[in-house]
């Protein structure tokens, strides 16, 4: 289940300050008034004491970088993606802190809040975040997933996820895969195919997380209909612009540009494999009005009949067994 990211901040931290706060209420305050210094529970066993950092605007994409297993793909991050919270960041600043901790080199990995990493860097706004010393790999995923829970993966993100198990053999099938991660095969199977497309592909959209399994398929359906080499020239063509294709769309909101940018994808596709012109059905014709009408395709004839009595479909019938002997 989604949870806000206050309430996220409030599982994450479960002790504040010089006050050992022991409810998340305590916890929310301590985070929100920006104390010095936190005390978290790191996946409920060690302590661990993050200090609040503050890194200049102009500095935070060079002394920070994000965990790498960090489930969330930071290529997607952008002025569309970000829109829930980049708005009242311009215009009040960083409302929560985000997580991260020291690296060897002293650069400064994020665990939680890579979004409020990206909408910083692109608003040109100082980034907030409590670091601590000592954590481990397996305590960063745990914080790193946790953080990840208020805003949704997006199925592109979710089918690498799924694949990296059925690849490491922790689940066998697809089925199992829906056991695994609670939800619809139908789910299961939109998020494989999404995480199949290449990344040039998804990125040609202001917002991969507001692509829906409809629009996946049909680019799935659309990429793996050309073979290799046509693949290879398609992701070419798509990288030759200076920009990404959304920005060339000459709409508002991210539903019309989405669209026109399937559109576009699809008019490319055809550049590779023609779509194919189905030749017109044959249209039936009325032998009696009201009665009976036919329909004539090839060889084959169907005959339509209306308000006949049993006597007149058994003579019919008759005639017909007879007559095609």
């Amino acid at each position: 289940m989604a949870i806000k990211t206050k309430d996220l901040n409030a599982r994450l931290f479960g002790k504040a300050d010089k006050r050992r706060a022991t409810t998340p209420m305590e916890a929310q305050t301590a985070a929100k008034d920006k104390a010095a210094v936190i005390e978290l529970a790191v996946a409920g066993e060690e302590t661990v004491a993050f200090e609040l950092v503050k890194i200049a605007a102009s500095q935070v994409a060079d002394k920070t970088r994000v965990f790498a297993e960090n489930a969330r793909e930071q290529a997607f991050l952008n002025e569309h993606a970000l829109a829930d919270i980049l708005n009242t960041l311009k215009d009040r600043g960083q409302q929560y802190p985000a997580v991260g901790r020291w690296l060897d080199d002293g650069c400064i990995e994020v665990l939680d809040g890579s979004r409020r990493r990206m909408s910083c860097i692109l608003a040109e706004k100082d980034f907030l975040i409590y670091v601590g010393k000592g954590i481990n790999s397996e305590h960063a995923k745990f914080l790193s997933d946790v953080a990840n829970a208020h805003k949704p993966l997006s199925l592109f993100e979710r089918g690498k996820e799924m694949q990296s198990l059925l690849d490491s053999g922790k689940v066998a099938d697809q089925k199992e895969l829906a056991k695994y991660c609670q939800c619809s095969e139908a789910l299961v199977s939109g998020a494989l195919k999404a995480a199949a497309l290449p990344m040039e592909l998804l990125m040609a959209y202001p917002s991969v997380g507001e692509l829906g399994r409809p629009t996946i398929v049909k680019l799935h359906r659309l990429f793996f209909a050309l073979n290799n080499e046509q693949q290879q020239q398609f992701v070419a063509k798509l990288g030759n612009g200076d920009q990404a294709m959304w920005k060339t769309i000459n709409a508002s909101g991210i539903t019309r540009i989405t669209r026109e940018v399937t559109n576009q994808l699809e008019h490319l596709g055809e550049t590779f494999v023609p779509k194919k012109v189905e030749a017109e059905k044959p249209k039936p014709q009325e032998l009696v009005k009201g009665k009976i009408s036919y329909l004539r395709d090839g060889d084959k004839l169907q005959l339509k009949l209306k308000k006949l009595t049993e006597r007149q479909t058994e003579e019919i019938l008759a005639y017909l067994a007879d007559y095609l002997k």
